[in-house]
Parts: C-alpha cells; sequence; structure tokens
C-alpha cells in the first residue's frame, strides 16, 4: 500500500486487491506555445485587496512554480502558486500578460479595466 499521504478521495476500500498507488497519475507539462493561460484581477475572499490570478496552467507544480517564481521576481511582489494557479499580489495583470506574451504563452486578459 502507498503512503496514506497520497491517498485523496479513498476513505475506505473493502475489496482486498484494491490498490492505492494507482489513484494519481502526474500530468505532463504541455508545451509553452500550447499553454493558455487567463490573466485577472481578482479581490473575493481576500479582505478588499487586489491579486493578479493567471489560470489555467497544464502541468508539474515543479513548473509551475518557477513561473510563479518569475513573475514575481518581475513584479517585485509576493504571492503563491497551487492547484493550477498563480497568485501576484496586486494589480499587475497588463505587466504579467505582457511577460507571459513575451514568455510565448498564450495569454487571454479576463475582466473590465
Amino acid at each position: 500500500m502507498g503512503s496514506k499521504k497520497k491517498r485523496t478521495n479513498v476513505v475506505y476500500s473493502t475489496n482486498p486487491d484494491f490498490n492505492y498507488d494507482n489513484e494519481e497519475l502526474a500530468q505532463d507539462t504541455l508545451p509553452i506555445s500550447e499553454q493558455k493561460l487567463y490573466v485577472s484581477i481578482d479581490r473575493k475572499r481576500r479582505k478588499g485587496k487586489s491579486v493578479t490570478l493567471i489560470e489555467g496552467y497544464v502541468g508539474e507544480p515543479e513548473d509551475l512554480k518557477e513561473l510563479s517564481k518569475h513573475l514575481k521576481r518581475s513584479c517585485g511582489v509576493g504571492g503563491s502558486a497551487k492547484d493550477g494557479e498563480i497568485f501576484v499580489q496586486g494589480e499587475f495583470k497588463d505587466k504579467v500578460a505582457k511577460i507571459l506574451i513575451a514568455m510565448g504563452y498564450n495569454t487571454t486578459k479576463k475582466g473590465g479595466y
């Protein structure tokens, strides 16, 4: 059996042949030119503070964190990355979109202003 930390969405199985190891398959990172990223400003659940949200990344968590690190360094702010989304603190929608386009990503800005 696999470690308990890797067992997601399975509470208990009565099947004696159930194998926990094949639960989640890692998703390979798509090439940059095939990625379709959406950039928007998000204020929900943040006590009025704005973050620039980059959605739609498909790939390994390590690659997502590297992209997040590059964007945060370019904007000079903090943020985080998880579940295919990158959060950059502050309103940097235009700047982030330009950086992603320069890197070769297909980028679309969502939302007004």
